[in-house]
């Protein structure tokens, strides 16, 4: 199967969490944690503010996951790529409101013959913390005629 990428393929994805992530990310999740939401709570807690929830910061993978998978489209890939899932996700530091994030994206294996990519991901803040680790596993879904 032609995969359209190689291993040494990045993409990144940058965005500052905003009062408003927060609010959505607790709507369409159905997370409403007062560590969240809630400011007077979170001031009382060893991180002294809300905290974004980790679905947000690791949804910031998805929009480069997806970047791959575009360019290998692009590149003639055989089939449709397909998120299979993120493995071993850390949450290494707490991000806040306000924090500018990227999301950092490398393939580094591919196997043609499962059409598959597996990839390190990370999320970093502006000044080098580093939030979050996984690794992502793209799956390419032949077409059907």
């Amino acid at each position: 199967m032609i995969l359209g990428i190689e291993a040494g393929a990045t993409e990144s994805f940058t965005k500052a969490v905003t009062e408003r992530d927060l609010l959505l990310t607790a709507e369409i999740t159905g997370d409403h944690d007062p560590l969240h939401v809630d400011e007077a709570y979170a001031a009382r807690t060893a991180y002294g503010q809300r905290i974004a929830h980790g679905a947000l910061v690791l949804g910031l993978l998805s929009s480069t996951a997806s970047r791959i998978a575009h360019r290998a489209m692009a590149a003639g890939a055989e089939g449709v790529p397909v998120s299979l899932g993120y493995d071993r996700v850390r949450f290494l530091a707490p991000v806040f409101v306000g924090d500018v994030l990227t999301a950092h994206y490398i393939v580094e294996s591919t196997d043609p013959a499962r059409g598959r990519s597996e990839a390190a991901c990370e999320v970093m803040k502006a000044d080098g913390t580093r939030c979050l680790v996984a690794r992502h596993i793209l799956k390419w879904v032949a077409e059907s005629r």
